[in-house]
Formats: structure tokens, sequence, C-alpha cells
């Protein structure tokens, strides 16, 4: 249910992490595949084959989590899906909408008493919308000052895809003197 004299969401809405990190991490991950598939070929020291493995494994493993998370956003309150968990807070029982803001990444934190919380960063698409509608929902005392500020003028956050896109150009780099040898 919706905050008292705030009318009621009538669809339930979806946010995902911004595709536009998810789909470079997703040639990331492609590219240190390649790469290595080309150093076992190329007989490669085993050494340079399991520095790559234990690199892949970490992109893979943040690849499947900002693949699969979402934000479920219904009448009665908010759920965050994970892959193998979710969590769920109803409207009803949360008593505050706080903010945190570290340079370009911002926190959202919803509580529900002492021991029951969801954590939502900038990281997905449509975050001020995400915020708003979080805003909209929720009764007007449980929102601090920091979190309507937020929603009124929310940072955009592009250092995540600075990294993504620079990772891309070093395998590529990485790649090409590779075939090159």
């Amino acid at each position: 249910m919706c905050g008292p004299g705030k009318p009621t969401m009538t669809e339930p809405r979806r946010y995902v992490i911004r595709r536009a990190f998810v789909l470079p991490l997703a040639l990331v991950l492609l590219l240190m595949g390649v790469l290595l598939v080309v150093s076992i070929r190329h007989g490669q020291p085993a050494a340079k084959v399991a520095f790559l493995l234990v690199f892949a494994l970490p992109v893979a493993a943040l690849f499947v989590e900002s693949a699969f998370r979402r934000i479920e956003i219904d009448a009665d309150g908010v759920t965050a899906v994970r892959p193998f968990r979710s969590r769920r807070l109803d409207f009803a029982r949360v008593t505050a909408l706080e903010s945190v803001r570290v340079r370009s990444r911002v926190f959202l934190t919803l509580s529900a008493g002492s021991d029951e919380f969801l954590i939502v960063s900038n990281g997905y698409a449509d975050f001020p919308d995400l915020v708003r509608t979080l805003i909209a929902a929720l009764p007007a005392e449980a929102v601090t000052e920091e979190a309507r500020q937020l929603a009124a003028a929310p940072p955009r956050r592009h250092s995540d895809l600075v990294m993504v896109w620079f990772m891309v150009a070093a395998l590529v780099y990485v790649l090409v003197a590779q075939f090159r040898s």
C-alpha cells in the first residue's frame, strides 16, 4: 500500500542494472575466454593460463550478479532479486529511506526496524525514477531530507563504464599482440 493520501501504484515497476555496464562486461568475459583459448592453443605457460582463470572467475561472477539483479516495486513493497536469493520489504513496515553519497556513488537504505534493511545503489537503470517511485510510495515521515534532495538531482555515474570499456580495450590489445607473436 502506498503512503497515506498518495495514489496506489497501478503496475509493478522493474529496475535492472544498467545495460550500458552489463553488455561491455559480457564482452570482457568473452574476450577473456578467447584469450584463454588462444593462450592454451599457443602453448603459453600454465602460470599465464592460471592467471587468466583467476581473473576470469570474479568477472564471470560479477557478470552473472549484474545481469540477473533487479529491483521490483509494487503497490505493497519493494523486492531486491539477486541470483539464488531475494529480499522483500513491505512499505507498511519501512521506517526510513536514507541516502549516502560518496562522489558519484549513491546508496539508498530502506530500513524496517533495527534488523531489516535493503540497500539500493545507483547502478540501476533509470535510477531517478526508482528514487521518485520509492519516495512516492512511502509515508513522508519515513523519507529523509537527503533522500528528497537526491530525488531532485540524482548524480550521473560513468566511472564504472569507463573502467569496463578500458578493460575491453586492454583485452583487445593483448589479443592482437598474442596473434602477432
